[in-house]
C-alpha cells in the first residue's frame, strides 16, 4: 500500500523510508508542501504522514488544502511542537492522529497499522481507461470481463493503477508484492507484468504497460497515444 512521507528533514525523511520499507510499506518521499500537493494529485495513497515545520508552507496549510481537494487517506501529523493548542489545530485540520519527535519506530508503526485499519473500509474502486479495479476483492475487469488475475498480478495492477502514467520502479513492486525478506525476488517482477499484459491484450484492453529501462513501468492509455 502506498504511503506518502512529507519531511523536509532528509536524513530522517531517508531513515524513515527506508525503516517503512522493511516493514513492506512502500513509501514514497517529499520535502515540502508544494510537493505533498503534487504527489496526492496523482496517487491515491492510502496514508499520508505529514510533517508541520516545512520549508515552503506550514503543514497545517498543507493538510487543510489535501483536504479541501478531496484526500480521504488518514494523515498521521509529525511535529517537534509539543503544545497543546498546536495538537488541537491539526485534529481540527483534517489530521487523523498526531506524534511529537523525537519518536520511536515501533510507536509509529503501531499508529500507521491502526489508521490503515481505520482506513480500510474507505477504499473505492479504481479506474483507468477501460479497467476497473475492486481492492476489497482484488478483481479487475476490462469492460465488464474479469481478467482472472493471481495475487500477484493483482497487487502488480493495483500499484500501477494508483500511479496512473508514473513510473513504477521494480522496487517498489517487490515492497508491495512479497511479504518476507526471504521470498523477495526483483527477477519475477518481470513475469508478473509480463502475465498480466497477456491477459490485457487477450480481453482487448487499450491500456499499456511500458517498459522505461532502468526506471520501472508506466500505465499508459493507448487511446490517447
Amino acid at each position: 500500500m502506498p504511503l506518502l512521507l512529507v519531511e523536509d528533514d532528509r536524513e530522517l525523511a531517508h531513515g524513515l523510508s527506508s525503516s517503512l520499507a522493511q516493514s513492506d510499506y512502500v513509501t514514497d518521499v517529499v520535502h515540502d508542501g508544494l510537493g505533498a500537493i503534487d504527489a496526492c494529485k496523482h496517487t491515491a495513497y492510502d496514508l499520508v504522514i505529514l510533517d508541520l515545520g516545512l520549508p515552503d508552507m506550514d503543514g497545517l496549510e498543507v493538510l487543510r488544502h489535501l483536504r479541501k481537494a478531496g484526500l480521504v487517506a488518514p494523515v498521521l501529523i509529525l511535529t517537534a511542537r509539543l503544545d497543546l493548542d498546536d495538537r488541537v489545530s491539526g485534529l481540527d485540520a483534517g489530521a487523523d492522529d498526531y506524534l511529537a519527535k523525537p519518536f520511536d519506530l515501533p510507536e509509529l508503526e503501531a499508529r500507521l497499522r491502526a489508521l490503515l485499519r481505520r482506513g480500510a473500509p474507505i477504499e473505492a474502486r479504481v479506474q483507468f481507461s477501460d479497467i476497473v479495479f475492486e481492492p476489497l476483492t482484488r478483481q479487475a475487469s476490462v469492460r465488464g470481463k474479469d481478467l482472472g488475475l493471481t495475487a500477484a498480478e493483482a497487487s502488480v495492477l493495483n500499484l500501477l493503477l494508483r500511479r496512473p502514467g508514473r513510473v513504477v520502479s521494480k522496487s517498489q513492486f517487490v515492497e508491495a508484492i512479497y511479504d518476507h525478506a526471504d521470498d523477495k525476488n526483483p527477477a519475477m517482477i518481470e513475469v508478473f507484468v509480463s502475465r498480466l499484459r497477456r491477459k490485457l491484450a487477450d480481453a482487448g484492453s487499450q491500456t499499456l504497460i511500458r517498459a522505461l529501462r532502468g526506471l520501472g513501468y508506466r500505465l499508459e492509455d493507448a487511446s490517447h497515444a
